[in-house]
């Protein structure tokens, strides 16, 4: 089918372009092109998934949820705002069953005109900057709720999953060397893009083992590697990523009930994998594998961990990912944000401060132990013996 590009003015307020629809947004921003409206059914639009509309250049953003329903402070309608990109709530959700992928749409006056059906219109709602900042106060001031019921369900589900990322894990085989290497392992978080392209030499000079995490496996694609092994449950990552030939290890659910939902699709497209069925995210996985085969360093490029970005990633407790992070322990380096400590260029001395920098929370950790403060009373003890006072 062909695709037309439609030029419109954003400041004005008659747009029309080519509808995109899915529920998905991940799944949405495959099939995006410059000019198309953007219709997705997405509660508090997350900044990842904001940027990647973005860099797709969509003409506006239609939304059958609210952007901002005040659970926290979701960066996603600022970043759009500031690319300059219209949007508009609508609470019709008829509109999900009638629209047509391809069909003009018109948005005029908040109301939604279809091509294909001119005598049918939705109201829209548009949010301009000062109605997003109004939202955002009013979020901040609830977040404190919001942390509290996070931090409770972590501590519900640590003993359950620590019984299971603790023990021995049923890892399974794969045939990329991994023992003695340093392993990457990119998910398509907060400024992945620009850390990867910090740490560009580092990835070249070093040939690391690069894990991609579903859709940081199109991240080392666009950047010119290939991925050795790709990790998750396959619903985010390009088939052009899953035929490149990389290992394919899809995340399967603890719970008998639900099925990985990428596990058909790898199936369909007829292509080699293991599965492995473990709880935590997938990204916990993609550690795990790494270290449990051996990993000298494992570089960790987008990883979530901040409270802010699991409410993005719609997790409401942290159990594995803090199980995950205690059993790797210094074996870790997260190069999140490194982009922003040294954005023009990665040298080997500034990687070398990162890593003491990942070590100190560990170090400090350890002097906390009931090992560590016997270790420090030891040390002191003999320097009183030595020093006679």
């Amino acid at each position: 089918m062909s695709h037309t590009t439609f030029h419109i003015q954003r400041s004005t307020p008659h747009i029309q372009g080519v509808a995109r629809f899915d529920r998905r947004t991940k799944r949405l921003v495959q099939r995006l092109h410059a000019g198309d409206i953007a219709i997705i059914d997405h509660p508090d639009l997350d900044g990842v998934a904001a940027e990647a509309l973005s860099a797709r250049q969509v003409a506006a953003v239609v939304n059958l949820s609210p952007f901002i329903t005040g659970r926290y402070p979701n960066s996603g309608p600022s970043i759009l705002l500031r690319a300059g990109i219209p949007l508009y709530e609508c609470h019709d959700s008829s509109l999900a069953d009638v629209v047509q992928e391809g069909a003009t749409v018109t948005l005029s006056e908040n109301t939604l005109r279809l091509g294909h059906l001119p005598e049918v219109s939705f109201p829209l709602q548009r949010l301009d900057e000062a109605r997003v900042q109004q939202l955002l106060n009013i979020a901040q001031q609830r977040l404190k709720s919001e942390l509290r019921a996070f931090a409770q369900n972590t501590l519900e589900y640590l003993q359950e999953e620590s019984d299971a990322l603790l023990d021995v894990l049923a890892v399974p085989e794969i045939s990329t060397p991994i023992a003695g290497r340093h392993a990457v392992v990119v998910v398509r978080g907060e400024r992945f893009k620009q850390d990867l392209i910090a740490i560009r030499n580092y990835l070249r000079e070093r040939r690391p083992v690069l894990i991609g995490v579903d859709g940081g496996a199109d991240a080392l694609l666009e950047m010119g590697f290939k991925p050795d092994i790709i990790v998750g449950d396959m619903d985010s990552v390009s088939d052009e990523a899953l035929r490149c030939g990389a290992e394919l290890v899809v995340h399967q659910y603890t719970s008998t009930e639900r099925v990985s939902p990428g596990l058909e699709r790898v199936q369909r497209l007829g292509l080699p994998h293991k599965v492995w069925r473990t709880p935590g995210t997938s990204e916990d996985i993609a550690m795990l594998l790494a270290y449990e085969k051996g990993a000298q360093l494992i570089v960790a490029v987008g990883t979530h961990f901040s409270l802010l970005e699991f409410l993005e990633k719609g997790r409401r407790g942290m159990s594995s990912t803090f199980l995950t992070r205690l059993r790797v322990g210094d074996k870790l380096v997260d190069a999140k944000g490194v982009s922003r400590l040294y954005p023009r260029r990665f040298a080997w001395r500034e990687f070398g401060w990162l890593f003491v920098a990942a070590l100190m929370p560990v170090v400090v950790a350890f002097l906390l132990s009931p090992v560590g403060r016997d270790l420090v009373r030891l040390l002191m003890v003999w320097l009183r013996l030595r020093l006679r006072f």
